[in-house]
């Protein structure tokens, strides 16, 4: 296998490249040194280098993310692209990201301001300190908000600079397999755990299926809003990595307060009233482009629609790897919790959610699944535990 930093590897192409492409936008030599692996996904390459000569006045570093293989028919580079370039377009003090400079469709390569050698999320809630996580996770819910907020009406922009870049479609890379949960999981309980879904419970988990659609409080999502994609900078958190952006119901983000990062292998639980502290401060960011929002009842609803559809979502994709093995979520044990653990701890709240908005079959079915879980899985942890900076003492 080729040593990413070597002279041929993958590193080394993702930097040739970027000195190629800043060269011809500036008109002159541009040469990269020092290039640091910052890790990336299997499809791609991200690279912080130093410009050592600089055309660019005031910029010292870049950081460079090469996607690698084939093209896909819904292209995440186009994706990565155009969300970035929707961002740049806004005010440098509403922008969540880092700002464009430059990329070059051929190579499926662009160039990104650099935000500095920042933590992550994931990196302060796994760290020792709780009042830094808990001041993170503020600021991420603010963050996330403002985002929110910001992008309200571009949905159309988003579209045209998508159109601009070769790609015909927009999707949301959830709505589907949400619509696919919400029709295979009734089947998928009764026959795994042995559960039978009260009479309702169906019709109301069909119910939230609106959110799916062309709802008046849509925003942008980066879709995969990990820990380890949020970047905690001295200005706040900054969210990175736009493979699957898309335009959605702003719920569907903001109920990850209540069931934290569901897409995430990185899903412990939070202290009691972190998520009610979340919610306000994000609450707080879109009220003013969507009063309506600030009617509690309102918000309340909608949350837990978007609350149904990721516990419903969650157990359909990790039931099937539960029966095979009751291993972590993802691939780090240390970093992630035991799949049985986090589902009885999603249905469990689901449950007590349900029971406060009149959603008394759903309320039902989490009782009914979390007591199947429980007699199944009677080794787990009892509790989902909290993340780990929050296991300090106070």
């Amino acid at each position: 296998m080729t040593d990413p930093g070597s002279p041929g590897g993958p590193i080394a192409e993702a930097v040739a490249g970027a000195e190629r492409l800043l060269s011809r936008r500036a008109g002159a030599s541009v040469h990269l040194a020092d290039p640091e692996d910052l890790g990336g996904s299997g499809d791609s390459v991200v690279v912080r280098a130093r410009m050592v000569h600089n055309p660019f006045s005031g910029r010292r570093n870049v950081v460079v993310k090469h996607y690698l293989g084939d093209v896909e028919p819904s292209d995440p580079f186009r994706y990565e692209v155009a969300s970035c370039q929707l961002f740049t377009a806004l005010p440098a003090d509403l922008r969540p990201s880092p700002m464009i400079i430059a990329y070059d469709p051929e190579q499926r390569l662009l160039v990104l301001e650099d935000l500095g050698r920042s933590s992550t999320l994931a990196d302060k809630l796994f760290g020792p300190d709780r009042a830094t996580a808990q001041r993170c996770l503020l600021s991420w819910a603010r963050a996330l908000g403002r985002m929110q907020a910001s992008t309200a009406g571009r949905e159309d922009d988003f579209g045209a600079l998508l159109h601009r870049l070769g790609e015909k479609t927009r999707r949301d890379p959830i709505s589907d397999e949400a619509r696919a949960a919400l029709a295979g999981l009734p089947a998928m309980l009764r026959e795994t755990l042995g559960v039978e879904l009260p009479a309702s419970a169906e019709l109301e988990a069909r119910a939230t299926a609106r959110l799916l659609g062309g709802t008046r409080f849509r925003a942008f999502s980066p879709a995969d809003t990990c820990p380890d994609n949020n970047l905690v900078t001295s200005l706040g958190v900054r969210f990175v990595d736009f493979e699957w952006g898309c335009f959605r119901d702003v719920v569907l983000d903001a109920a990850y307060f209540r069931v934290p990062f569901p897409a995430c292998a990185t899903s412990f639980a939070l202290p009691p009233g972190m998520a009610a502290e979340m919610q306000d401060a994000w609450r707080i960011e879109v009220a003013p482009v969507w009063p309506e929002l600030d009617d509690r009842e309102l918000l309340e609803s909608r949350l837990t629609d978007a609350h149904v559809l990721w516990v419903w979502w969650c157990t359909f994709t990790l039931l099937p790897r539960l029966l095979e093995h009751d291993g972590p979520i993802g691939r780090d044990a240390g970093r992630s919790p035991r799949i049985s653990s986090a589902l009885r701890h999603y249905w469990r709240g689901l449950g007590e959610a349900a029971a406060l908005t009149d959603r008394p079959a759903t309320a039902e079915l989490a009782e009914r699944v979390a007591g199947a879980l429980d007699e199944r899985y009677p080794d787990a942890a009892p509790g989902l535990p909290v993340f780990p900076a929050f296991r300090t003492a106070v």
